[in-house]
């Protein structure tokens, strides 16, 4: 198909299955094909809705690129035009295919990497890579393993400004970073009730299913919704969050990969709806050589509501990064000046191109590992959440011993929820998690509370889209 043509197709289908498969995983293919200088670099995209029209028409806007297929559960967005398929093994199967893009629900990126991976395919994977801290080193063996390029979707590691005030940072221009705050603070609304059913016969149920083990469709799941329930998302944290907790966990010491200790606290506050996921949070985790991350997340809206999605950074001797200006400990402004910083040129798709081009999975700007390392960060905060117990309302609510910027980081975030959007004090409750401590070498919770924080890092899976182990990816 045309370029003109698939981006008819694709306007028409986004205004507007095959039969179950068994997906079995195979481990024998080639390595990823060696394109020549000139050769036309062949793409499928997958998910054609939200982040997805943007892979799409990011890769149609390029030289010697073109969509091939695209790939979607939902068999509306698939009418009129050819290599197009609700089964992503059918797309790898294409010997032509380089690489797929992915931007489906985030119970599925994981299990996109790796068979992209064993299919020798190169893969872009929307944030967060994984959907658990398990299948996230899954998904890591198997980029290894396979020597494919892998690049995660958080484009900030593609901005060359950013990237250099990070080496800023890293190179203590401004002192020892303490503290990397980030920030998921948007406005957003009740998602209500839908009443379970039969899935709609436009939508291939087992495929949108996949390795998530649902009893019954609702549509609140489909198509966006979805990430306000644990078994298919993983709330704002680690949905718009990503970008911000990605950042954050970027500006630690170069060494540091995993917390070792992690808490968070929240609630869905007055919506009073069918999700689950907290719109309201505040989460620390300390990696082991003392520099902290904290998080919020506020999706509330009200009248005089201020959005913040940023990060905000804070050093030993009291100076603090805000935005972009540098406020040092007496006081005394000034814009933040970088350090050189490479990156891989093209933005957030066109560097991964480039990537693949070249068959060099060290070109990717944040390649399985990091996406691995940041998007466990959240993981990590949110299962505490997760395991966490009612506590009132008040600013007693949060346990951060002597960590005075914790506690007044909290009170910004309690005080807008009381004085702002009006949740009392004498009957509303949070839900308060505990301290969970985290071993980097297992990657599993140890201490009090780890036989039930444990039970949330492998996800239970639908047999059919089960996954290998590690060492047998």
């Amino acid at each position: 198909m045309s370029r003109i043509r698939r981006r008819t197709f694709l306007k028409s289908a986004l205004g507007a299955a095959g039969a179950a498969a068994t997906f079995h995983i195979s481990s024998d293919r080639a390595g990823a094909r060696i394109l020549g200088a000139n050769e036309r670099m062949h793409i499928a995209v997958c998910g054609l809705r939200g982040r997805g029209r943007s892979h799409y028409n990011s890769y149609q806007g390029m030289d010697d690129v073109e969509v091939s297929w695209v790939v979607d559960p939902d068999r509306r967005l698939l009418r009129g035009a050819p290599n197009t398929t609700t089964d992503i093994r059918e797309a790898l199967d294409d010997q032509d295919l380089d690489a797929i893009s992915v931007a489906t629900p985030n119970h599925w990126h994981s299990m996109m990497v790796i068979l992209a991976a064993q299919a020798g395919k190169h893969c872009f994977v929307e944030k967060p890579a994984s959907h658990d801290i398990y299948e996230g080193r899954v998904a890591l063996e198997a980029a290894k393993k396979y020597g494919v390029v892998v690049q995660h979707g958080t484009q900030q590691r593609s901005s060359q400004s950013r990237a250099e005030m990070i080496a800023a940072i890293r190179a203590g221009k401004y002192g020892r970073l303490a503290v990397a705050h980030g920030f998921c603070c948007k406005p957003r609304a009740g998602i209500g009730f839908h009443d379970p059913g039969d899935p709609p016969e436009w939508l291939d149920w087992n495929l949108w299913r996949g390795p998530a083990v649902i009893d019954q469709y609702h549509g609140n799941f489909v198509h966006y919704d979805w990430h306000w329930f644990w078994v298919t998302g993983n709330g704002d944290l680690n949905n718009q969050g990503t970008h911000q907790l990605d950042v954050a966990f970027w500006g630690l010491d170069p060494d540091q990969t995993h917390p070792v200790r992690a808490m968070a606290l929240g609630q869905r506050f007055v919506w009073d709806d069918q999700g689950e996921t907290p719109n309201t949070m505040f989460a620390i985790a300390e990696y082991p050589n003392g520099q902290k991350v904290f998080f919020n997340v506020r999706n509330v809206n009200y009248d005089g509501y201020q959005r913040e999605v940023k990060n905000d950074f804070y050093f030993e001797d009291g100076g603090k990064i805000i935005g972009n200006t540098y406020i040092s400990p007496s006081g005394e402004e000034q814009r933040v000046e970088g350090e050189p910083a490479e990156l891989t040129p093209g933005g957030n798709y066109g560097s991964f191109i480039n990537a693949c081009r070249a068959n060099d999975p060290s070109m990717s700007n944040a390649d399985m590992e990091v996406a691995h390392y940041s998007s466990l960060l959240g993981h990590v905060m949110n299962n505490s959440y997760r395991i966490g117990k009612p506590a009132p309302f008040n600013a007693k609510a949060g346990r951060f011993g002597d960590d005075k910027l914790a506690y007044e980081e909290f009170m910004k975030v309690h005080e807008i929820m009381r004085d702002g959007v009006g949740i009392p004090e004498d009957g509303a409750e949070y839900i308060v998690g505990p301290w969970l401590t985290f071993d980097p070498e297992t990657e599993m919770f140890t201490g009090e509370h780890a036989e039930e924080a444990n039970k949330l890092v492998r996800d239970p899976r639908m047999e059919e889209f089960d996954i290998p182990t590690p060492d047998k990816v």
